[in-house]
């Protein structure tokens, strides 16, 4: 239980990160591959995403050195999930029912996973 935990942790931190990565790039704008994309980087809302990115990744390394590939690497799948929920509150995106039906889908190989 206690591994379950650190991947929902390390999956939450990912997802927090996303979303502040998007409120970031639609507070800057389009981005292209040009001196401008620096500055980008280090504008509060994309840097946390980032940091954000970087402390799940060391999260990820503890997991891996005390969870089984097999069980830990599918529960990341539940960052799907999350984000489709956080981007549907957070960005009016759109959550069609097929969108819908995916989520649950995830939700439920995620169960078949966790309990096998």
């Amino acid at each position: 239980m206690k591994e379950f935990f650190m991947i929902l942790s390390c999956v939450v931190l990912g997802v927090v990160g996303q979303v502040s990565l998007k409120k970031g790039m639609l507070l800057a704008g389009s981005a292209t591959l040009n001196p401008g994309l620096i500055k980008i980087i280090f504008t509060p809302y994309i840097f946390l995403g980032l940091v954000l990115y970087g402390v799940a990744m060391l999260f990820w390394l503890v997991i891996l050195s005390r969870v089984e590939l097999s069980y830990a690497y599918p529960m990341l799948s539940l960052s799907y999930v999350f984000i489709v929920l956080a981007s549907w509150l957070m960005f009016n995106e759109n959550l069609s029912a097929l969108r819908l039906m995916g989520v649950l889908l995830i939700c439920l190989g995620v169960t078949m996973v966790g309990r096998g």
